[in-house]
């Protein structure tokens, strides 16, 4: 090896240690995302999501609807559709719903979460709802009233409360 090889190959080696210095540094700032923009777009998927299922206001409440058909829901395919025309895959039955994404206490719900309860009082989950905040849930139950807005505290859901999952 000549002189002048010798005397480059410590610059190069400090070059090449800036350089991926400089680059790691770099990745790293871009791949932390700001608490705030990851909060921004759930809340905005979230938006998204009530105002999908508010659209439907009124569709009929059929149980054991089919999936994917927007012409009548029952609680479970009411849920699974809104959700899924947003990315979010839910399985079929409120059941299989419920071991979905992460418990959420009751306390501790926001608008988004999925609420579970047991109406038949049977110790099985047999109906779901889309907590929208505010105390309200938005969800599908009965023939002759579809999909709605009710009121969660003091309600048969509330009184019957199972768990709650957040999916998103």
């Amino acid at each position: 090896m000549n002189y002048n090889m010798k005397k480059r190959r410590p610059v190069a080696k400090l070059l090449l240690a800036v350089s991926l210095s400089l680059a790691i540094v770099g990745a790293g700032s871009l791949a932390a995302v700001p608490p705030q923009q990851v909060e921004a777009a759930s809340t905005s998927k979230v938006n998204a999501i009530i105002q999908t299922g508010k659209q439907l206001s009124g569709t009929r409440y059929v149980f054991g609807a089919s999936s994917g058909s927007t012409r009548a829901f029952d609680c479970s395919s009411f849920t699974q559709y809104v959700f899924g025309k947003h990315g979010v895959k839910l399985p079929r039955s409120s059941r299989q719903q419920a071991k979905s994404g992460s418990y959420v206490a009751k306390s501790k719900l926001q608008p988004g979460d999925l609420v579970f309860s047991d109406t038949n009082r049977d110790g099985v989950i047999n109906h779901v709802s889309i907590y929208i905040g505010n105390d309200q849930l938005l969800h599908t139950y009965r023939a002759g009233i579809g999909v709605t807005v009710s009121k969660f505290s003091g309600s048969s859901w509330d009184k019957t409360y199972v768990t709650a999952r957040r999916v998103l």
